[in-house]
């Protein structure tokens, strides 16, 4: 089969053609198998597609346009009205954001105390010592007041968990520099429930490059140099 080592990028697939060469083709939307409603996305032009087989499909016959081009992953879910997030808010979702991030590197170390095995050794040795403080503060929907309050005194425990975040995000390529693809698997699956993040993302993007560098980002959620 001459396209078992052919990888093709999102929106297309590896075809055959009469010559018996293998080339990656746009995919047909139409083509896409079915899905499921909780496996319906919504795209930048705010419509709901039936899934990202769909979404990059389209946005691959329609490279080359401006439309094309615009057209990427908003959110998971189908589309729906998603309330402007005001100065208030922006200015608290870092609060937030910090303490869900700590939170996951709890549960990834709390399953990996069984067999799991979600986390490297080094990242086990660094997640242990923000499990063991006693001073911990809890999983659970707190108060702006008492996030500000853990995040002054405990601030040495958000520290790795930002940098954690960051470079899982940061793979294609690791340069230290987020794209708006390498954005999309964390802020797609938050925008529904964290309206703020595509604004927070926005504004953390300081020299507006379309980049989020480390230090962009850390300066973001008040992590000092």
């Amino acid at each position: 089969d001459p396209c078992r080592k052919i990888h093709c990028k999102k929106g297309k697939v590896c075809q055959v053609d009469k010559q018996g060469r293998a080339n990656c083709t746009c995919q047909d939307p139409a083509a896409c198998p079915p899905t499921k409603d909780y496996e319906h996305v919504c795209g930048t032009d705010n419509k709901t597609y039936h899934g990202t087989c769909q979404l990059f499909g389209t946005k691959c016959q329609l490279e080359g346009t401006k439309l094309g081009h615009q057209l990427h992953l908003d959110y998971v879910g189908s589309c729906k009205y998603i309330p402007q997030c005001t100065d208030y808010e922006v200015a608290q979702f870092p609060l937030r954001m910090r303490d869900w991030l700590k939170n996951i590197l709890m549960q990834y170390y709390e399953r990996d105390l069984g067999t799991a095995a979600l986390l490297t050794e080094k990242q086990r040795s660094k997640v242990r010592k923000i499990y063991q403080n006693e001073k911990r503060l809890g999983a659970g929907d707190h108060a702006v007041e008492l996030l500000l309050q853990d995040f002054e005194q405990n601030y040495h425990m958000y520290v790795y968990p930002v940098h954690w975040q960051f470079h899982q995000l940061d793979q294609h390529p690791a340069d230290r520099l987020l794209t708006h693809s390498e954005l999309a698997p964390l802020r797609a699956s938050l925008v529904p429930m964290e309206h703020c993040i595509t604004r927070f993302f926005q504004e953390c993007d300081g020299d507006q490059d379309k980049l989020i560098a480390l230090k962009e980002w850390c300066h973001c959620f008040g992590i000092k140099e």
